[in-house]
């Protein structure tokens, strides 16, 4: 058997990796990751009892599409740093849309407010708390982003973790907000990111442990 032959008999049959395969890949951990996150929420701090009144207040559609703006913000990222060898390019500017957005509505809010009441909308009532409960909370996604992202041979492992951990966090978030009782722009400008770094920092210190392949 010549070399010819043999590579045409390893080539035999062989069929392409479907494109969208690894977006099927994360959809599973996200769905999985994300139900995690909602339940570990309801048995540990319980959802709010005037839920179903929140659901018709603009209010609470702004709270829930910060964390959901930083999610679909991060999702590029974490897709281009799951590659190996690929860089995050003009990706990285994408964090910078929802956070602006945020910030500027939480100095709007607090430009508005009598200076004695500006401490109370920042700190709510929960501030001690808040963080630590996302951070909490975004570990099944945390861990579902992680299987996800390490079948697929990720080489930056701690801009990687990065990301994995902020995705995490955005959907961890996102159903905190099911229980959370803040309403307030300056409140979530600054916990609700925190709770978000939170996880991304550990991911990028956890990165190359848990996504070494």
């Amino acid at each position: 058997m010549n070399t010819n032959e043999l590579i045409q008999m390893l080539a035999a049959g062989v069929a392409p990796v479907p494109r969208p395969a690894f977006a099927r890949r994360y959809a599973r951990a996200m769905a999985l990751g994300a139900l995690g996150s909602v339940l570990l929420m309801a048995l540990v701090f319980g959802v709010r009892p005037d839920l179903g009144q929140m659901w018709v207040t603009p209010m609470f559609w702004a709270k829930l599409a910060f964390p959901l703006a930083m999610a679909a913000a991060v999702w590029p990222l974490v897709l281009r740093l799951s590659r190996p060898g690929a860089r995050v390019g003009w990706r990285a500017g994408l964090l910078a849309v929802p956070l602006l957005t945020v910030w500027l509505a939480a100095a709007g809010m607090l430009a508005q407010a009598p200076a004695a009441e500006r401490l109370a909308l920042i700190l709510g009532s929960t501030w001690r708390s808040c963080p630590f409960n996302i951070t909490l909370l975004s570990l099944p996604t945390f861990i579902g982003a992680c299987w996800a992202m390490k079948g697929l041979a990720p080489t930056h492992l701690r801009a990687a973790g990065a990301a994995a951990g902020l995705l995490a966090s955005a959907v961890a978030t996102i159903a905190y907000c099911l229980h959370c009782p803040e309403m307030s722009v300056a409140f979530w400008a600054v916990w609700y990111l925190l709770g978000m770094l939170l996880p991304a920092v550990l991911g990028a210190l956890l990165g190359p442990r848990l996504l070494r392949w």
